[in-house]
């Protein structure tokens, strides 16, 4: 049975044929796959939160609903996301002193991030 003819790799400028699925050839296809695991998937939440995080999460939003930084200006918007001020990549904890109640808004000026459209 007659197979489907090789493509050029999807790497800009190289210059290889690959008959693989992804796309990429053999140099390519590994750190491709990292890069994609990395970035554009995103980390699994429940890793990182599980049913613990979710009560300190609904805990502390019941004891502060306004988004914090909204408060600051004399707005006075709900909260719906709880912050944590030092990440917890970077050392921080779920601590009462390391949290803080904001809005969407706020949430993505914070990480410097766009409403996703």
């Amino acid at each position: 049975m007659p197979r489907k003819p090789k493509r050029p790799c999807r790497m800009t400028g190289c210059p290889n044929l690959t008959d693989k699925k992804s796309g990429y050839c053999e140099k390519h296809e590994k750190p491709m796959q990292r890069h994609y695991e990395r970035f554009a998937r995103g980390y699994r939440q429940h890793e990182r939160y599980g049913s613990a995080w979710r009560k300190i999460r609904d805990r502390h939003l019941a004891r502060e609903p306004l988004c914090e930084m909204c408060r600051a200006y004399g707005r006075f918007v709900a909260a719906t996301l709880v912050h944590h001020i030092k990440p917890l990549g970077d050392g921080g904890t779920h601590d009462e002193r390391n949290l803080m109640s904001l809005c969407i808004s706020c949430h993505e000026k914070i990480h410097k991030r766009k409403k996703p459209s």
